[in-house]
């Protein structure tokens, strides 16, 4: 077995890779950017190795110093992770050609399909289904129309390249391919260096299945059942199951026998992925291989008993497969969800910044946290997004989905924008838990971003009840202070208002034995535990029910937030709620005329002048944030009156762009 191994990655799978290296007895060298200095997985490593500046192109995209990393800490083997040079072929053989072994399938396989028109035709060959399209390299915009017309409207313009829903576009109709044509390519020669276009048919109700498989040295395959990967925003996976509750066995076994001959068809070694797009019918379709670790690996892991980096780790060190396809058995549920640090009422855009505050709970049989950061690390815009991924687990798919709910709850982040109400929505959504969903559900439901809905009634009194309960324990605590003046009261006050959004919300408090009783508009809420200011996490008992919140004071008031619902709350004395209703409330002022940079990013283009007229829902600017082209649109018919920033220049949130009147 390897001695010493190197992770090519950071972040969450280089942490992953660690884990299980170190349970093996492998020592691990971690490598990492200026902007990684501290980061998590660095710590974690047994050794670490600086390759360069922050931007992945000039370090973690670096083959040439990578290689010298693996000279200078003399590893025996390199794990890639995934993205970055996982999957380059040239990176593969370099590691070969110095004797380092490479955790992955041989550069002849990452060649072939991490070429998408050149998989697809092996495919074909290989008696695997296949979309209907065009394997030809599209040229342009035109020739791009020129094909879509042909295949019939609706297409999907992909990058050859692309990967993790990048360069990747839906069109309806012409207009939508020429702009697809663009966007498409522009991404793809950022992310992967190679702006190649292809277009297939688009699949409508598509369901997103991939089966994940394993093959040694001496021609041993597997497949491991499959994953569920449909809930999806722009192309790029939310949430994902193992096993779907769409696939049936028939269905199972024919995806797995094609997946198992495609890879024996490019002499596949190792762990791999074979992406099908399903129908309404379970009529199956190749889509392409990831020859690589998957993101969403754990929910295999966990219904299988199997560690696939172990296994990865093993083939790669010349060792046969220990089981046999007749040996995999499935057992329980697992689901897991994504936490991205991005702003779902803002339309899911990147969010950078600093976690002040982040707390996961520990992992267990029925949840799993996968993390590569630790409170004070920075997410910044040079690499993906992901904070953590969440995995829940149980004997069926509503348990392991109720426990992935509940450990959404006890995770605590602040500094940044993040999903996790958003994911939690997901959960509890009834086209969720019957199953019924597909690769457009997100952008169907929600086109415009994910706003929070105020909390339906049940929910708002409980949230109301427990802000009047922490603000009462706040007030039992100062009641006890030393040095009070004599005569000063150490009782505090039962009445009180809690104010929501201006609504008042009068309540009666009163301790007793373990915690306090609310009396809220005729309703009576027991509530037992305690929490003071600076606590993360509130575990308290409702009424009986066992509950996790997260209770924050913000200013003179509290945000409560419990099962993906959250309000603000001032707790104010009945004579402050009165005097309160005359208070003056300032108008926010009117942005309107300004388009506004969305997120941080940098200005790749703008589309208008000053003295041009522009129609509402016209593309003005295009701004880049990791790794991803967010096209900028008018909001309104105007003139620009003035163009306030250039291209090339490097945006903040709400950063004006230009001026329209």
């Amino acid at each position: 077995m390897f001695d010493k191994i190197l992770i090519a990655n950071r972040g969450e799978i280089a942490c992953r890779v660690i884990a299980t290296a170190r349970r093996m007895g492998i020592a691990t060298v971690a490598v990492y950017s200026d902007a990684d200095r501290d980061a998590r997985h660095v710590s974690l490593a047994d050794e670490g190795v600086h390759i360069g500046p922050a931007p992945a192109a000039e370090s973690y995209l670096r083959a040439d110093v990578l290689l010298e990393a693996c000279r200078q800490t003399g590893v025996q083997a390199v794990h890639p992770g995934y993205g970055f040079l996982s999957e380059n072929a040239r990176f593969a053989e370099q590691l070969m050609d110095s004797g380092i072994a490479f955790i992955g399938p041989g550069p002849g396989a990452i060649q072939v399909m991490g070429d998408k028109i050149t998989s697809k035709s092996i495919a074909e060959k290989a008696s695997v289904n296949t979309i209907p399209g065009s394997n030809e390299v599209i040229r342009d915009a035109e020739h791009a129309v020129e094909i879509a017309a042909d295949i019939g409207y609706p297409v999907m313009l992909k990058a050859s390249a692309g990967g993790g829903g990048k360069g990747m576009r839906v069109a309806t109709n012409e207009q939508e391919c020429r702009d697809g044509f663009e966007r498409a390519s522009g991404e793809a020669k950022t992310s992967f260096g190679d702006d190649r276009v292809f277009i297939e048919k688009f699949i409508v109700a598509p369901r997103h299945i991939e089966i994940q498989i394993l093959v040694d040295t001496y021609g041993n395959a597997v497949y491991l059942g499959e994953r569920e990967c449909s809930m999806q925003r722009r192309h790029q996976k939310v949430i994902e199951e193992a096993p779907s509750k769409f696939i049936d066995d028939a269905t199972r076994r024919a995806m797995g026998e094609q997946a198992v001959q495609l890879a024996r068809a490019v002499d596949y070694v190792s762990a791999g992925t074979v992406e099908f797009v399903v129908d309404a019918d379970r009529k199956f379709y190749f889509l392409e291989m990831n020859t690589r670790l998957q993101v969403e690996h754990p929910v295999t892991e966990q219904v299988t008993g199997l560690d696939l980096v172990e296994q990865m780790i093993r083939i790669a060190n010349g060792e046969q497969l220990s089981f046999a396809q007749e040996d995999i058995s499935v057992s329980g549920w697992s689901v897991e969800a994504r936490i991205y640090a991005e702003d779902p009422a803002r339309g899911f855009l990147p969010s950078v910044g600093r976690l002040t505050r982040y707390q996961t709970p520990e992992s267990d049989d029925a949840v799993r946290i996968d993390t590569g950061v630790r409170e004070g690390a920075e997410v910044s815009m040079f690499y993906d997004p992901m904070i953590a991924k969440v995995i829940g687990t149980g004997a069926d798919r509503d348990e392991a989905a109720d426990n992935l709910m509940s450990a959404l709850d006890r995770i605590c982040i602040e500094g940044l924008a993040h999903n996790t109400t958003f994911l939690h929505h997901l959960l509890g959504h009834e086209s969720f838990r019957a199953g019924e969903f597909t690769t457009g559900f997100i952008d169907e439901m929600f086109p415009d971003g994910f706003k929070v809905d105020a909390p339906a009634p049940d929910m708002l009194a409980r949230l109301v009840a427990i802000a009047a309960f922490a603000n009462y324990g706040q007030c039992q605590r100062a009641a006890t202070l030393s040095g009070r003046m004599p005569g000063a009261s150490t009782t505090v006050a039962e009445d009180w208002v809690v104010v929501v959004e201006r609504v008042e919300h009068p309540v009666k408090i009163r301790a007793v034995d373990g915690g306090c009783e609310v009396d809220l508009e005729q309703r009576l809420f027991a509530i037992r535990g305690e929490w003071h200011p600076g606590q993360l996490l509130a575990m308290l008992q409702v009424n009986g029910e066992a509950l996790s919140l997260q209770v924050k004071r913000i200013g003179a008031g509290y945000q409560i937030s419990q099962g993906g619902a959250s309000i603000q709350a001032r707790v104010v004395s009945p004579r402050a709620a009165e005097l309160n209703r005359h208070m003056l409330f300032k108008e926010l002022p009117d942005l309107s005329r300004f388009v506004l940079s969305p997120m941080p990013g940098l200005l790749v283009s703008i589309a208008v002048s000053e003295g041009q007229t522009v129609k509402a829902g016209e593309e003005v600017a295009v701004v880049e944030a990791m790794k991803m082209e967010n096209s900028l649109v008018a909001t309104k018919d105007g003139c620009v009156v003035e163009v306030l920033a250039a291209v090339g220049d490097s945006l903040v949130v709400d950063q004006p762009i230009l001026e329209l009147e």
